[in-house]
C-alpha cells in the first residue's frame, strides 16, 4: 500500500473519529441542557402555586378575622313589591340576624306619581323592563361594594411585616406538596427575605456553601413592590440529579477515547514500520552498490597475484596485499552497517568491552580511511596528544563509531573547498577525549540538536550523492552513552562540524 493511500486512510479514520467524539459531546451538552431546562420550569411552576397558595391563605384569614369581628350584626335584604291597582306599592323590609334569626315588616304606601294606566295589562312590557334596570343598578353597586371590601384586604394584608403575612408551618408543606406535584424529588433548602433582602425565616439545614443550584420567586407579587417578600430555593445534588440522566453514554464517550488513542498509536506504529520497511530496501540497494567497489578491488589484485605475466615485485606484492587488507576493512565496515540496524531493530547492542590504547585504534582508522579522503582531494591531520589513551571499550563498535564519524565528514564535504580532517585527543581530568572536526558545509543549530536522533537526517539541499539512513549518528551516540561516555557535535553552517567524545579513563572506571 502506498504512502499516500495510508494517509488518506489515516485522516479519513482520523476525521470519523473525532466528529464522533463531537456528536456525543454535543448530545451531552443537548441533553444536559433540556434536563435543566425541564427542572427550571417545573420548579418555577412549583413556587408560582406556593406563592398562590399564600395568597390564598392570607385572603381567608382575613376574612375569617373579619368575620369575627362582625358577629351579631344583621343583615338587611329589603324586596319592593308594585301592586297592580295602580296605586299601591308595598315594600318588605327582611333582616337576618347572625343568630339566623329572620325578622320582616311590611311596608304599604300609595304612589301619587304613577298613571293608573302605567300598569293596565297592555303596559306590563314597560314594567317588566323597569325591574331589570332596577336589577342592574343594585347589581352594580354590590359589585362595587364587593371590589371595595378586596382592595381593602389588599391593603389592610400588605400593610403588616411580611413575617406576620406567612403561616411558615403551612408554606412548608405547600412547597413540599408543590414540588411532589411536578415530579422534583431531590432534597432542598429554603430562605425567605423580606423586600430589604433581609432574612426572615429558613430552613432548618439551610447552607449556602458548595455547589448548588438556586431558584428565586416573589411572594405576593400584586402587593407593591416595597413590600414583596423573596423565596430562595437550593438544590444540594442538582448536579447528580442532571448528569445522571447522560452516565449511560460516558462509557462509549469513554471507548470512542480509547479506540482514537489506539487508532493513531496503530497510524504511528504503522508509518515507523513503513518507514523501517523502506530503510531496508535502499539499505539492500545500498548495500549492493557499496560492496561491489571492494568486491572488485580485491578481485582484480587477486587476478594480479595469480597472473604469471605480471612481474612480482616486492613494491607491487606490498601494493596488492595493503589494497586488499584496506578493501577487506571497507567490506568489514559495509558488513558493521547491517549489524547496526540489526541492532536497532532489537533495541540492544552485545558489547564486549577490554582495556585498549584509544591512540593506537584511531591511528589505524586514519590509515584505513586515508585512501577514501585522498581519493576525494582532502587530507588527514592528527593530533593525538593524550598521555593517558587507556579505555575501556568494545573495540569494534568503538572503531566503528569513529569510522561513522570519519565518513560523514566525508559525506557532506563542500564541493568549494579542499576537505580537512582533523583528528585530535587530550585528557581531561579522569576523561579521554577525542575530537573530529572537519571543515564542511555544516549544520544549523536548529537541526544540531536533532542530529542523534534515530531516523533523523539533516536535509542537504540538491544533492544526491549523500546516501544514508539516519542511523550513524544515533548509533554514534547509543554506543557511547552505553559504556558511560558522552557525545555532542559544535557546528557553523559553512564552517564546519566538530564531533567531540568523552570518555572514562581506566582510573575514572576503577
Amino acid at each position: 500500500m502506498q504512502r499516500k493511500h495510508i494517509i488518506i486512510i489515516a485522516a479519513i479514520m482520523g476525521v470519523s473519529f473525532i466528529t464522533l467524539l463531537i456528536l456525543q459531546m454535543r448530545y451531552i451538552d443537548e441533553v444536559l441542557e433540556m434536563r435543566s431546562q425541564h427542572f427550571a420550569e417545573n420548579v418555577k411552576r412549583a413556587l408560582s402555586d406556593v406563592g398562590h397558595d399564600l395568597e390564598l391563605a392570607e385572603t381567608a384569614r382575613y376574612l375569617e378575622e373579619q368575620s369575627g369581628a362582625t358577629d351579631g350584626i344583621a343583615t338587611a335584604v329589603d324586596s319592593v313589591f308594585v301592586s297592580t291597582d295602580s296605586t299601591i306599592i308595598q315594600r318588605t323590609h327582611q333582616i337576618v340576624a347572625r343568630d339566623g334569626s329572620v325578622y320582616q315588616s311590611l311596608e304599604t304606601s300609595a304612589s301619587t306619581n304613577l298613571d293608573p294606566k302605567y300598569f293596565a295589562n297592555d303596559s306590563v312590557p314597560h314594567t317588566a323592563a323597569d325591574l331589570q334596570n332596577i336589577m342592574r343598578q343594585r347589581y352594580a353597586y354590590q359589585k362595587n361594594l364587593v371590589d371595595e371590601t378586596i382592595y381593602s384586604i389588599l391593603y389592610t394584608a400588605s400593610d403588616r411585616p411580611l413575617r406576620d403575612r406567612i403561616d411558615f408551618p403551612r408554606l412548608d408543606e405547600a412547597l413540599a406538596r408543590a414540588l411532589r406535584k411536578y415530579d422534583v424529588n431531590l432534597a432542598y433548602q429554603y430562605a425567605i427575605d423580606n423586600e430589604r433582602g433581609q432574612n426572615i425565616y429558613r430552613s432548618a439545614d439551610y447552607d449556602t456553601t458548595g455547589v448548588f443550584r438556586t431558584f428565586s420567586e416573589k411572594l405576593f407579587r400584586n402587593d407593591p413592590i416595597q413590600t414583596q417578600g423573596t423565596i430562595t430555593l437550593l438544590f444540594p445534588d442538582y448536579s447528580n440529579y442532571v448528569f445522571s440522566s447522560v452516565r449511560f453514554i460516558v462509557p462509549s464517550i469513554v471507548f470512542t477515547v480509547i479506540l482514537l488513542i489506539t487508532f493513531l498509536v496503530a497510524m504511528v506504529l504503522l508509518f515507523r514500520q513503513k518507514k523501517v520497511s523502506e530503510m531496508k530496501n535502499d539499505f539492500i540497494n545500498n548495500m549492493t552498490h557499496e560492496f561491489k567497489t571492494p568486491i572488485s578491488t580485491i578481485s582484480l589484485a587477486s587476478q594480479m597475484l595469480s597472473d604469471e605475466s605480471v612481474p612480482k615485485t616486492p613494491q607491487m606484492l606490498k601494493r596488492l596485499s595493503t589494497t586488499i587488507s584496506d578493501e577487506s576493512k571497507r567490506l568489514r565496515f559495509q558488513v558493521e552497517k547491517v549489524l547496526q540496524l540489526s541492532m536497532y531493530e532489537n533495541k540492544r547492542a552485545s558489547l564486549n568491552p577490554v582495556e585498549l590504547n584509544a591512540n593506537e585504534l584511531i591511528s589505524g582508522v586514519i590509515h584505513t580511511f586515508t585512501l577514501k579522503v585522498e581519493k576525494n582531494g582532502g587530507k588527514i591531520v592528527s593530533h593525538l596528544r593524550a598521555e593517558d589513551p587507556i579505555i575501556q571499550i568494545d573495540e569494534m563498535h568503538f572503531t566503528n563509531v569513529i569510522f561513522n564519524l570519519m565518513d560523514n565528514a566525508v559525506k557532506y564535504r563542500r564541493e568549494d573547498a579542499q576537505l580537512e580532517l582533523t583528528v585530535t585527543t587530550w585528557n581531561e581530568p579522569q576523561r579521554l577525549c577525542i575530537s573530529i572536526q572537519d571543515n564542511g558545509i555544516g549544520i544549523k543549530k536548529e537541526n544540531l540538536k536533532k542530529i542523534f536522533e534515530k531516523f533523523y537526517r539533516v536535509h542537504t539541499g540538491n544533492r544526491h550523492d549523500v546516501k544514508g539512513f539516519g542511523l550513524g549518528l544515533a548509533y554514534v551516540k547509543k554506543i557511547i552513552t552505553e559504556q558511560r561516555g558522552t557525545v555532542y557535535a559544535e557546528s557553523e553552517p559553512g564552517i564546519g562540524t566538530k564531533f567531540i567524545i568523552k570518555m572514562p579513563t581506566i582510573d575514572n572506571e576503577q
